[in-house]
């Protein structure tokens, strides 16, 4: 009797140990063998309890767009409108339940995960958009903010406290992909600080980058895929084994400008990354997952903020991980993450962000509805 609790407990303990180790997997980054140094590429951890509880018994819906500004504070912009009754139930006339109440659309938070400010909405002097998408801050101190429902044609820039400055395009129909006064459902923007542009990647409507001066939003340039002329005629589903596509999908969904200039595409549904050159100069592209059909399997990219920016993370919204890629060549060297609501996985990751300090943030559609912080655990900053 004695023997057999004595294996009893060891069974015990060995399943727990596994139990710790599998949840330490599905956490970290896999390196893959053979592809890098291990300790150079960025692996890393879930928070757990990142943010930080929100107060006034607010929620979050769908998260549109997540950025980190220069200060190291990590800006969300979210929906309210797609909460559904249950989880918006103290709101409701009357109420429905103790919780809960949306927050703003726009949330401000520091690095620990407390909330600095919220603000956003109707309000006098614009439009807001029907169904938020996309955000950026720049070190003017900017808030630049998208949409892409119907008629969210438009770019809105605010102050950092939410007061409204002027906006590209209109809250109207849109005028296709070379109409220069016009977006079409614009998907991200991206800051070039030292020319003082803003680059859109525009989008769920329009099928190109479009590029206006951040100051009196002048319209600069746009180009396509491959840096054609873009073209709106209505393309056949995604095929894997066709001929790769010389026109951007829809969405055209993030865009990134590195320090040495290059500007890297998301071309989601076509499941690549396309690099040009500040002049719409196609210089070369990076395919992942290729036979991934449903939504694609590019959805957002970060920068690594190493001096030399040596790796790109890509968020995959349709296989729900986040691959490591080396800028270089475009390999992969790693990945983390799993289709799954627990701490660490993902359900839709739509958008993300790096800091300074290698940490990143992700936030998630459909029903996530979240955001999540994974902290860096290898030297990957030298």
């Amino acid at each position: 009797m004695a023997s057999w609790h004595g294996c009893a407990s060891f069974t015990r303990a060995l399943a727990s140990v596994s139990h710790v180790f599998s949840i330490l997997i599905a956490v970290t980054a896999f390196v893959l063998p053979g592809t890098a140094d291990a300790g150079n590429v960025p692996t890393f951890a879930v928070d757990p309890a990142w943010p930080k509880p929100l107060p006034n018994n607010w929620i979050l819906g769908q998260i549109g767009g997540i950025t980190v500004d220069w200060q190291g504070h990590i800006w969300i912009i979210h929906r309210p409108r797609s909460l559904t009754d249950d989880e918006k139930g103290a709101s409701l006339t009357p109420p429905r339940s103790k919780c809960c109440v949306s927050a703003p659309p726009v949330l401000e938070f520091d690095a620990d995960g407390n909330l600095l400010r919220s603000w956003g909405g109707p309000g006098p002097g614009y439009e807001w958009v029907g169904r938020e998408h996309g955000i950026e801050v720049d070190e003017r101190g900017f808030v630049w903010i998208g949409g892409n429902a119907d008629n969210d044609n438009a770019i809105l820039k605010f102050t950092l406290d939410g007061k409204f400055v002027a906006q590209i395009g209109r809250i109207a129909p849109s005028l296709g992909s070379n109409d220069t006064t016009q977006l079409g459902k614009p998907a991200e923007t991206a800051i070039d600080k030292e020319a003082n542009e803003i680059y859109v990647a525009d989008g769920y409507g329009n099928r190109r980058v479009i590029v206006f001066d951040a100051t009196t939003l002048a319209y600069k340039r746009h180009w396509g895929a491959y840096g054609n002329k873009p073209e709106d005629a209505k393309q056949a589903a995604f095929d894997p084994k066709a001929p790769v596509s010389q026109q951007f999908g829809n969405p055209v969904h993030c865009v990134k400008i590195a320090n040495d200039g290059l500007v890297y595409v998301c071309d989601r549904i076509n499941n690549r990354i396309q690099v040009f050159r500040k002049d719409g100069t196609f210089v070369k592209e990076f395919f992942f997952e290729k036979n991934t059909l449903g939504n694609g399997a590019v959805w957002d990219i970060a920068i690594w903020p190493d001096p030399k920016q040596t790796y790109l993370l890509s968020a995959d919204g349709e296989n729900n991980e986040i691959r490591v890629i080396r800028r270089e060549d475009g390999s992969v060297v790693g990945s983390f993450g799993r289709n799954g609501r627990n701490a660490g996985q993902f359900h839709w990751v739509h958008a993300m962000a790096v800091d300074a300090a290698g940490n990143v943030y992700t936030a998630e559609v459909d029903t996530g509805k979240r955001i999540q912080k994974f902290k860096l655990t290898s030297d990957a900053l030298k």
